[in-house]
This record gives C-alpha cells, sequence and structure tokens, in this order.
C-alpha cells in the first residue's frame, strides 16, 4: 500500500492553541504513514513519489472526536426535551439493551461506521454497551474501515436496568474476557468504560482500576455533567472531596492511566487541578451540554490553565456527528457564558476550536492532528466550491465558511498514510 505520497493544496493547520498556519499551494509530504514536511516545491529526495493534486481545495488535518455512543446512533435528535437523568432512563438504556441481539448490533454498528467513516472524523474515542461481543465487533468494524481510536465495553453493576445490570464478578470477568480477545486489533484498541460513578459500584471501580495497571489500558468516562448526577455522586461517595476523586482512588484518573473525562461543567479549582497534575483530557461536547440541560462548561478557564481538552460529538446527547458542527457550538457557548456567565473569559475563536478538534484532542492518541514533521498522516480534503459567494475570500476566510457552512463531508480522507476515498 502507498503510503508515502504528496499532497498539493491549501494546508492549513494549528501547531500551537489559536495559532493558525495557513500554507497556500504547496505539498505535505507523508512518508511511510508520518508527515514529513510543508514544502513550496517538492525536495529531490521525494522527486518521484506520487502527487495527489488536489488543486485549489483546503488541506486539514483530520478531526478528532473525544467522545461519542456508538450504540446511540440509532437514536439521534429523539428526546430532547429532558434533561440528563431521565434521558438515560427513556432512551439510552432501551435502546442499549438491543445490543444484547448480535444482529441487531451489526446493523447498528454497519450505520454508525459507515458514517464516520464519510466523516470529517479520523480518530474517535467510542463509547459501546456492556455486551462483549456487539463491542467486540464494533472494533472489527472500525478496524476494517480504516479508522483510529479507542473503543470501551462498559461497565454497570448499580443503578441501572435489570436488563442491562451485570453483577460485579461478572462485569470484571468479561471486561477482563473482551481486554484479551482485543488483543489481535491494532488501529482500535480498548479503553476501561465505567459509565459514570452512579452505575458503578467502588468493588467495580477497584477491581478496572487492577485491570487497567494489568493490561495498561486506557480509560474514559463522564464527569461533573449535571448537577443532579453530582449531588448523586456525594451520596453514593460521601468520602469523596470532588467527583474526580471517585475515579482517582481506583487509580483511573490520568497519571500511568491515560484518561479522557467528558464534559467537565461544574468541575471546580480542586477537581480541575488535579486533572491538570495529572493530564486527564477533558473532552468539551457543547452540543449535548445543551441538549440535555446540563449547562455551558468553562472552556476559556481549560485553555488558561493549559488543560489538556478536545471536542466530542457525545452522540446521540448530541444529534450531529460533525465535528465541525461542534467547533461551531462551541464558539456559540462561550459566547453565552461570556455575556450571560461571566465576561472575563472570552468567547472561544475559530484557531481555537480547530485546534481543539484536531491536536487538542489528538494528542490522547500520540503524535496526531497536526501536519509538523513526525505527526501520524492523518488529512481530509474540503472542497468549498460548493459554497457560492461573489466574495473574494481569503483562505482563513475559506476555512470559516467550510466550518460553518459545509456539510462537513471531506473529498477525500487519509488516515495513518491510508487513503480511505
Amino acid at each position: 500500500m502507498e503510503r508515502t505520497f504528496a499532497l498539493k493544496g491549501n494546508i492549513i493547520f494549528t501547531p500551537a492553541c489559536g495559532r493558525l498556519e495557513v500554507r497556500p499551494g504547496q505539498y505535505l509530504v507523508c512518508e511511510d504513514g508520518l508527515v514529513a514536511g510543508i514544502f513550496e516545491t517538492l525536495p529531490e529526495r521525494f522527486g518521484d513519489i506520487p502527487v495527489h493534486d488536489h488543486g485549489d481545495r483546503l488541506i486539514l488535518p483530520g478531526l478528532v472526536d473525544l467522545h461519542v455512543h456508538a450504540s446511540q446512533y440509532a437514536y439521534r435528535g429523539l428526546g430532547m426535551d429532558m434533561e440528563l437523568l431521565d434521558w438515560l432512563e427513556e432512551n439510552a438504556f432501551p435502546e442499549e439493551a438491543r445490543f444484547a441481539e448480535q444482529e441487531y448490533a451489526a446493523a447498528a454498528y454497519r450505520v454508525f461506521t459507515d458514517e464516520l467513516t464519510r466523516s470529517a472524523t479520523t480518530r474517535a474515542c467510542v463509547f459501546a454497551t456492556v455486551h462483549r461481543p456487539a463491542t467486540l465487533l464494533l472494533m472489527e468494524l472500525m478496524e476494517k474501515a480504516g479508522l483510529r481510536g479507542f473503543v470501551g465495553k462498559l461497565n454497570m453493576d448499580s443503578n441501572c436496568p435489570d436488563y442491562l445490570w451485570e453483577t460485579t464478578d461478572s462485569s470484571l470477568a468479561e471486561t477482563r474476557r473482551w481486554l484479551e480477545e482485543s488483543a489481535g486489533f491494532s488501529a482500535v484498541r480498548p479503553v476501561i468504560t465505567p459509565r459514570f460513578i452512579p452505575s458503578c459500584s467502588e468493588e467495580l471501580m477497584n477491581g478496572l482500576g487492577e485491570l487497567q495497571r494489568q493490561f495498561g489500558a486506557a480509560m474514559q468516562s463522564h464527569l461533573s455533567e449535571n448537577l443532579s448526577e453530582i449531588e448523586w455522586v456525594k451520596q453514593l461517595r460521601p468520602w469523596a472531596r470532588f467527583y474526580g476523586e471517585a475515579y482517582s482512588r481506583p487509580g483511573l484518573f490520568g497519571g500511568e492511566c491515560p484518561t479522557v473525562m467528558a464534559h467537565c461543567i461544574w468541575s471546580g479549582e480542586e477537581e480541575r487541578a488535579l486533572m491538570k497534575e495529572q493530564g486527564v483530557f477533558l473532552a468539551h461536547c457543547p452540543q449535548s451540554n445543551m441538549n440535555v440541560s446540563s449547562g455551558i462548561a468553562p472552556v476559556r478557564t481549560w485553555l488558561n490553565e493549559g488543560q489538556k481538552a478536545g471536542l466530542g460529538s457525545d452522540v446521540a446527547g448530541g444529534a450531529h456527528l460533525s465535528i465541525f458542527r461542534a467547533m461551531t457550538d462551541a464558539i456559540q457557548c462561550s459566547k453565552l457564558r461570556w455575556r450571560l456567565v461571566d465576561d472575563s473569559l472570552a468567547a472561544l475563536t475559530l484557531p481555537e476550536t480547530l485546534y481543539l478538534a484536531t491536536k487538542g484532542g489528538g494528542e490522547f492518541f500520540g503524535k496526531v492532528g497536526s501536519f509538523e514533521p513526525g505527526y501520524e498522516f492523518d488529512a481530509i480534503v474540503m472542497d468549498d466550491s460548493t459554497l457560492p459567494t461573489t466574495r473574494r475570500c481569503t483562505l482563513t476566510e475559506r476555512l470559516e465558511r467550510v466550518v460553518w457552512l459545509s456539510d462537513g463531508l471531506p473529498l477525500a480522507k487519509y488516515v495513518a498514510g491510508r487513503r480511505l476515498f
């Protein structure tokens, strides 16, 4: 397979948060799946490599979705008049129960994988369900599609419907077996996934911590999303000073355990300080935060503090899989927070949200999300000729129009140096 080649076009990326790098009409070279550099003319040593000439189109790093529920894709756009806990009971849990049937899981996960493949997303952190066989099937479909990411089998032994309930022992045994059976995958890796603290006993969390240390797996969950949820956690873990401590005590909160926490809307100073110290990634899910009435995350505060952060679609709390849509939602939410909550926190800018959508979230996967030399070669080609205007736009303005106006579907997509289409 050809993994050394060049793309020619208008190259745009963010090597640092808020800093937009624009290289018009240049060559982006992929060498053995990694970025070799950007050049005005091809160096002699690359003189014979294939060139994919994309003309006047925009070439961006592939987008990263740090938080998405594959099993919820079928009911996007439904139940948006409920708050989180009611929404889980009415929508999420009944749908997820259907994944006990492998035939249904195969059909549903094919739809999700096909749509993710068509999108501008090249890497994702994905929640499946409690069902081990269906989770393995999702991993297989994503790997065959050429996508890269983390997929998690959920754990729930408390405060959940009988039809999804696992005993503590069975949850740990199934998770161990799934981790062992996942060893054959290379592009899609397992991530330990306790749904959230209310659905996981302390015994289960301690057991998951032991499995994490044994297998060296990453971890993902939800944190400080909803005020009712936070009060519930206080009752369930009265010893915890804050929600995040219920994850950190069993060793599932960064440090030696790579961790993504979704939402973090109501994380206080102590919680955020521990996240910064431990290198926990915060997944900002603006559309979901609005849809299930959770709140407006203080993303400007995160950036000021130097937190590791990216964006999540959070389907189906979020109705759209597009991370371009997550970028615009993040900007709009930040404006409302600035206007209505705290006028000391400036609204987010397009370069900042592009960073969050690429290099910010990409760091969870390693050197991902930028066109700097040595980064994995994830790229998308966007055609804005379908967005007619009489205005003569700069490349930065053209990027802005793509983010705000396009359907978010790339003309071409490359993952780790492999062209998907």
